[in-house]
């Protein structure tokens, strides 16, 4: 847990240095993300959830650490978060395969 710790408050960091920089954009996204994530028709774990699996089919390791914290803290289970990394897998295999049967298969012929 240390490292995803440490990334995470890295990040912080790093969005408290560019607000120093560009206040009104980062207060803009603050605002903007924390209306987003908030409970409405999709409970804020269920949210959390959908975050973390967009975060690890974009590769992208801040938000796949910050939003497994998030949904924990949200309540959401370990198998709840598994079940999650499960989908983003199939989305992500189901994306290679869908482009190689139509774009590869096509540039083939």
């Amino acid at each position: 847990m240390t490292l995803m710790n440490d990334k995470v408050h890295a990040y912080k960091d790093q969005i408290g240095e560019l607000s120093d920089v560009l206040p009104g954009v980062v207060k803009a996204y603050h605002n903007f993300t924390g209306e987003c994530f908030q409970s409405g028709a999709i409970d804020a774990k269920t949210k959390q959830l959908i975050a973390l699996g967009i975060g690890l089919f974009a590769n992208n390791e801040v938000c796949t650490f910050y939003h497994v914290e998030e949904a924990r803290a949200k309540g959401a289970t370990d198998q709840e978060i598994m079940e999650t990394v499960a989908v983003a897998g199939a989305v992500g295999g189901g994306h290679a395969l869908s482009q190689g049967a139509m774009r590869v298969q096509k540039a083939l012929h």
